[in-house]
C-alpha cells in the first residue's frame, strides 16, 4: 500500500531575506566609513552615527508601542551595545583610516569565526575540528595583508590591528546579544544597544561639534546614512535573524561582504587592494570556507531520533519569538 507524502510546508523566507538585507547594507557601510573619515575623527563618526540610529530606532519603538526590554535581555543588550556599537564602531572608523574599504573588509571577515569559537564556549555551539582548521588559515590571511602593507610604513599595518580587533569586539557582540534575544524583541535588543553605544560614545561629542561645522555635506550625509540603514535598519534585521538560528550559523551570512565592499569600493572610491592584500584576503575566505565544510558522514541516513533540520529550525524559532 503505497501513501502519498504530504506536501512540505513553504520555507519561510522573511530571515534570510533579512540576513541579506544585513549584509548589503554592512558592506557599504565601510565604503561609506571611508567616505566621511576625512572630515570625521572616528569617534565623532562613531556618535553621529550613532545619535542618527538611535534617534530613528527610538521613533520606530515608540509608535510600535514595545516599550522597555524585559530585564533578563538587559545584560546582553549592554555588553553587546558596549563593543559591538561602541568600540566596534570607533575602532573600525579609526581602521579605515590607515586602509582601504575592501581591506578592512577582508580583515574583519575573520569576526564569523571568532563567533564560532565564543558561540562554543558561551553558548555551547558545538566546535568541530574544521572550524579550529579554518581559524588558524583566516589568521594566516590576516598576517598577509598586514604584510602587504607593511611597504607603506608602521601605519597600515597599525589599521590592520585595528581591524583585527574591531572583529573580535563584534563577535563578542554577537554572541552577548544571542541572549538577550530569547528575551526581547529585536527591535528592544537593537535601540537599547545603539542607545547604550551612544551613551559610551558620549566624550567625543565636543570633536562632532566642532567637525561637523566645517565637514562638506556630502560627509555629513554619509555619517546620517550609516546612522538610518547600516545602524538602525541593518542591525535590527540581524537582530530579527539572529533571534531565529545559532550565532554560528548567523556569522556564515556575512561571507559575502568583503567581495560585496571591494566591487563598492571601486565603484564609488577607485579602490582596488594590491594583489598580495586580495590575496590575503582570500586566505581569510578560505578559511571560512574550510570552517564550513561537511565530512562525508553529513551525507549519510541521521538518526531517526534525531529531529530534523527544519525542525530545529521551527524548535528554535519558536521558542525565541515573545508572545504578543
Amino acid at each position: 500500500m503505497t501513501t502519498t507524502p504530504s506536501p512540505a510546508a513553504p520555507r519561510d523566507w522573511r530571515a534570510p531575506a533579512a540576513a541579506c538585507t544585513t549584509v548589503v547594507l554592512w558592506a557599504s557601510a565601510f565604503v561609506s566609513i571611508r567616505s566621511a573619515g576625512d572630515a570625521y575623527s572616528p569617534g565623532a563618526l562613531a556618535l553621529g552615527r550613532l545619535l542618527s540610529g538611535t534617534l530613528a530606532l527610538g521613533v520606530l519603538l515608540v509608535l510600535r508601542r514595545e516599550g522597555l526590554p524585559p530585564r533578563a535581555a538587559r545584560p546582553g543588550i549592554i555588553w553587546s551595545g558596549l563593543l559591538w556599537f561602541g568600540l566596534y564602531m570607533v575602532v573600525l572608523n579609526w581602521g579605515e583610516r590607515q586602509v582601504d574599504a575592501g581591506t578592512a573588509a577582508m580583515v574583519v571577515n575573520i569576526g564569523p569565526l571568532l563567533i564560532a569559537l565564543l558561540g562554543a564556549r558561551v553558548l555551547g555551539e558545538s566546535l568541530p575540528g574544521r572550524l579550529i582548521a579554518g581559524m588558524a588559515v583566516s589568521f594566516a590571511g590576516a598576517v598577509v595583508v598586514g604584510f602587504s602593507m607593511s611597504g607603506r610604513g608602521g601605519a597600515p599595518v597599525f589599521g590592520v590591528a585595528l581591524c583585527v580587533l574591531a572583529a573580535v569586539a563584534y563577535a563578542a557582540g554577537v554572541v552577548l546579544q544571542k541572549p538577550a534575544l530569547r528575551h526581547g524583541s529585536a527591535l528592544q535588543v537593537t535601540t537599547f544597544g545603539c542607545l547604550v553605544g551612544t551613551v559610551a560614545c558620549l566624550p567625543f561629542s565636543g570633536a562632532l561639534v566642532s567637525e561637523a561645522a566645517d565637514a562638506p555635506p556630502s560627509a555629513t550625509l554619509n555619517m546620517v546614512y550609516l546612522g538610518l540603514f547600516p545602524t538602525a535598519l541593518a542591525f535590527t534585521t540581524w537582530a530579527y535573524a539572529l533571534a531565529r538560528t545559532t550565532a554560528g550559523r548567523m556569522g556564515a551570512t556575512t561571507y559575502a561582504v568583503p567581495a560585496l565592499v571591494v566591487a563598492m569600493s571601486w565603484l564609488v572610491l577607485d579602490e582596488v587592494p594590491a594583489p598580495l592584500t586580495i590575496g590575503g584576503g582570500l586566505l581569510c575566505l578560505a578559511g571560512v570556507a574550510v570552517s564550513r565544510t561537511r565530512t562525508q558522514t553529513g551525507l549519510t541516513r541521521k538518526d531517526p531520533a534525531q529531529p530534523a533540520e527544519g525542525h530545529r529550525d521551527d524548535t528554535e524559532r519558536q521558542a525565541t519569538e515573545r508572545p504578543r
